[in-house]
């Protein structure tokens, strides 16, 4: 692969620049909080929740299924790496990737940069972009093939049309439109990586010529680019490979899935079990397309309101969504601070290093 041919490594960021990107997501998450527990909490409901051995055991058992989403992608970072990857580098590369997506609209995500903090623990730049590829198309997979098992297991019903009002229209809407965006973009990546790279690339750079959207077509000339480039790794690949790359994918969606299911038994020990999962399957595909850092606020917001009918209190949804979000989002926040002084950094490589890495790149 040519490396000038994907993104160069960006420059460092600034402290000041890197603080912004961290306060700007948790003021927009408090100012929503603060505006729901003004509107749905009362001292009463607070009263009555009773931290007994059961709750605490349940907050523990999220945290365990948190830490089992963190082992399904360290360990997918070094199937695809083919093991070059230490546990602790793949772990730092995960840890990087919850973080910028934390502090980036959702609609970006942190696998984008996944290429970026795979090249700083030594993979080389090109490589790393064939890999960011094939993460891109194995989270996208994983939601289009779990979307008609979750239909088939969970009545339509209790997923969208439990009060048909217009929160649940819209989010019926939202829900299937982005849904369908996923299934195009998966099937644009399986073509274009897997079977047929340069005719994606070439049908890509034409669609791109009309007038209104051809200022995008160097982008587009460069993604196909590292398309074919990717290709050439991959389909070379052992199904047990992919088999091993999926279930590592899988284990991680269904394990940040099961953070809810956890905190629902734990307060609400009488709710579905089963529809508290397929909604937050629901959940995590429609925060897909939110447009603040990390889905701050949005996320709230859409929790309360939509698991509010299962607890027939919006007070209770709040408190478990305030868990759900420290377990899941603000925890990424606390241990990126850490984390990106180092990872941000410029690589340092030594001239034997950096000889290989071209010889790599030229084969």
């Amino acid at each position: 692969m040519d490396e000038n041919s994907v993104s160069q490594e960006p420059k460092p960021t600034s402290a000041k620049s890197m603080a912004l990107k961290v306060v700007l997501p948790i003021l927009i998450g408090l100012c929503v909080v603060v505006w729901l527990f003004h509107k749905e909490f009362s001292v009463e409901l607070w009263k009555s929740i009773h931290f007994d051995h059961r709750v605490v055991l349940c907050i523990v058992l999220a945290w365990l299924f948190m830490a089992g989403r963190d082992f399904g992608l360290t360990w997918r970072f070094r199937t695809l790496t083919d093991r070059h990857l230490t546990w602790w580098q793949a772990l730092k590369v995960n840890f990087m990737c919850e973080f910028t997506s934390c502090v980036t609209p959702s609609a970006v995500g942190g696998s984008s940069l996944g290429m970026i903090f795979m090249h700083h623990e030594g993979i080389n730049l090109g490589r790393a972009t064939t890999l960011m590829f094939t993460t891109l198309f194995l989270d996208e997979l994983f939601f289009v093939v779990a979307c008609p098992i979750v239909m088939l297991l969970i009545p339509y019903a209790e997923l969208f049309g439990f009060k048909d009002t217009h929160f649940e229209v819209g989010l019926r809407w939202v829900f299937w439109i982005v849904y369908g965006a996923i299934f195009i973009w998966t099937t644009i990546l399986f073509l274009g990586i897997i079977v047929k790279p340069n005719g994606i690339r070439s049908g890509l750079i034409f669609i791109f010529r009309l007038p209104f959207i051809r200022r995008w077509q160097p982008a587009v000339i460069a993604l196909g680019d590292n398309m074919v480039s990717a290709s050439k790794d991959l389909r070379t690949r052992p199904v047990k490979w992919w088999a091993e790359t999926f279930f590592a994918t899988a284990l991680t969606w269904s394990s940040r899935f099961l953070v809810v299911n956890a905190l629902f038994f734990g307060f609400v020990p009488t709710a579905d079990q089963l529809i508290v999962f397929g909604r937050q399957f629901v959940v995590w595909v429609v925060l897909m397309v939110s447009p603040t850092p990390g889905g701050s606020g949005v996320s709230e917001w859409l929790f309360t309101e939509y698991y509010g009918d299962m607890l027939h209190n919006s007070g209770m949804a709040l408190i478990i969504a305030l868990f759900w979000r420290i377990i899941t989002y603000y925890i990424y926040l606390l241990v990126g601070i850490f984390l990106a002084p180092s990872m941000l950094a410029p690589r340092k490589v030594s001239p034997d290093s950096e000889t290989a890495d071209k010889q790599k790149t030229n084969i």
